[in-house]
């Protein structure tokens, strides 16, 4: 090899090295707005999510080529982030919304998808499934600015109460940067015009969320990608400037991540405090924001979804009781855990969130949680993992607007008497009963993220 390609690629690798270096500093620099109380799990855990945007980052640096895109997990068991919903599967794909793709693929039974009743046993589609084509990667700028309106959004969407199949669950969706006169199929636009500026911008991703509500039946659905002028062509092979250039990106998208979303914790949600001194933090501690509609002043999130959000911070002997109204049925709802660093806790060998087919439902229609460190024998508790404080977040999934939100009210209580403030209607959970919770669990998450 000539020198001056060993060169460059030893340069390219001390680059990445670097960043990374910078990216590890966010772990414990109260500059780089790291959790101020992080205990020894805390700064472990840290290190485990800074390798997630590690092993994130190699995929997208050398395998995304919105020429020859296919669907890779951008969340899972291995690379957590961004208060991630336990009941999803998160697929992502680089795309070039100036040219053509179709997504083709085949779902289980999915009567569900429109009122209907499953059939009483077998396989079904998840409770929810959305497609959406983006502006931009939250997080890659590595600045809050991207927040701003018109620096990100989606161009088009397509969810599963709108998703045409034939008989078998087949389906095909076209993503142009606009309908063909004459087409009456599935459809995503990949390119928006700003109305103030004229300007058009074209999709850089496609975003895929499987939501799962029933975890001993929902299975994922088969999903391909394909730009059409290039079905039967094949990529460059590999050479010193574009491995070169993707060890640069690795670093880029580990270092701006990770700042990004601290950044975000911080100074956006209030999650360690008032950074502004106005006396509100949009994450309160031990109670709720009002739930509302999924913005990009707010971290953007699924567009169909309702969210609401706390940080829990409890002593070993309290525990919180969430009483949640939902007066207009969701497609999908969800209840959430996660670490300091916005992981979602351990939900495969720990209750640590419960969906809409998972929670019970009291006699008078409220569904009431129980947030603690051990087990208190009730049906709709959600397991700490052990972690003094972490975030809390609730989500539910309206395809259409909803007149009506549903409403969260929290109270921090002794652990011991909690008994005092449930319905006397709620059943015990015996450690039988609950070990069983945990070997469906166990099993689901296994089949949703198998390797193989």
């Amino acid at each position: 090899m000539p020198a001056e390609h060993a060169d460059a690629l030893r340069a390219a690798w001390d680059e990445m090295i670097e960043r990374l270096g910078r990216a590890r500093e966010a772990l414990e620099s109260p500059d780089l707005h790291a959790p101020p109380a992080a205990g020894p799990r805390d700064l472990a855990e840290g290190y485990r999510y800074l390798l997630g945007f590690v092993h994130s980052a190699v995929e997208r640096a050398f395998f995304g080529d919105p020429a020859f895109p296919y669907f890779r997990r951008s969340i899972q068991v291995l690379d957590k982030a961004t208060i991630d919903n336990a009941d999803a599967m998160y697929l992502s794909t680089p795309v070039d919304g100036r040219y053509s793709y179709r997504i083709t693929g085949h779902v289980q039974d999915s009567r569900h998808w429109r009122g209907e009743a499953p059939a009483p046993s077998g396989p079904t589609a998840p409770q929810y499934v959305i497609i959406e084509a983006h502006t931009g990667y939250a997080g890659d700028s590595g600045d809050l600015t991207e927040l701003q309106p018109g620096a990100r959004g989606n161009t088009g969407k397509l969810d599963s109460s709108e998703l045409v199949l034939d008989e078998e669950g087949r389906f095909e969706i076209l993503l142009a940067p606009e309908r063909p006169h004459g087409h009456t199929g599935n459809f995503i636009a990949t390119q928006r015009t700003s109305r103030r500026t004229d300007t058009t911008f074209p999709a850089e991703y496609v975003t895929v969320r499987f939501l799962f509500h029933d975890w001993e039946r929902e299975e994922s659905p088969e999903l391909l990608i394909r730009r059409l002028d290039m079905v039967g062509e094949h990529p460059p092979a590999l050479d010193p400037a574009r491995a070169a250039a993707a060890m640069r990106r690795i670093g880029e998208i580990v270092d701006n991540q990770t700042r990004f979303w601290n950044k975000f914790y911080d100074v956006v949600l209030g999650a360690h405090g008032d950074p502004n001194g106005d006396g509100v933090s949009f994450m309160p501690r031990n109670d709720f924001n009002a739930p509302a509609g999924a913005s990009l002043a707010t971290g953007g999130g699924q567009s169909t979804n309702v969210y609401a959000g706390g940080v829990y911070d409890l002593a070993e002997d309290e525990a919180l009781l969430i009483d949640a109204e939902v007066f207009e049925a969701p497609a999908y709802m969800g209840f959430h855990l996660s670490n300091v660093w916005g992981e979602s806790h351990d939900f495969a060998n720990h209750v640590s969130s419960l969906n809409g087919t998972q929670a019970e439902r009291d006699d008078d229609g409220h569904y009431r949680y129980v947030v603690a460190h051990r087990d208190p024998g009730v049906p709709n508790w959600l397991d700490t993992t052990g972690l003094r404080e972490g975030f809390m977040a609730m989500r539910w999934t309206y395809p259409q607007p909803t007149d009506r939100l549903p409403t969260v009210s929290v109270q921090k209580v002794p652990f011991s008497e909690l008994g005092e403030y449930l319905p006397a209607s709620t059943p015990p959970v015996s450690p039988a009963q609950r070990r069983e919770q945990v070997r469906v669990r166990q099993e689901h998450v296994q089949r949703r993220y198998r390797q193989y």
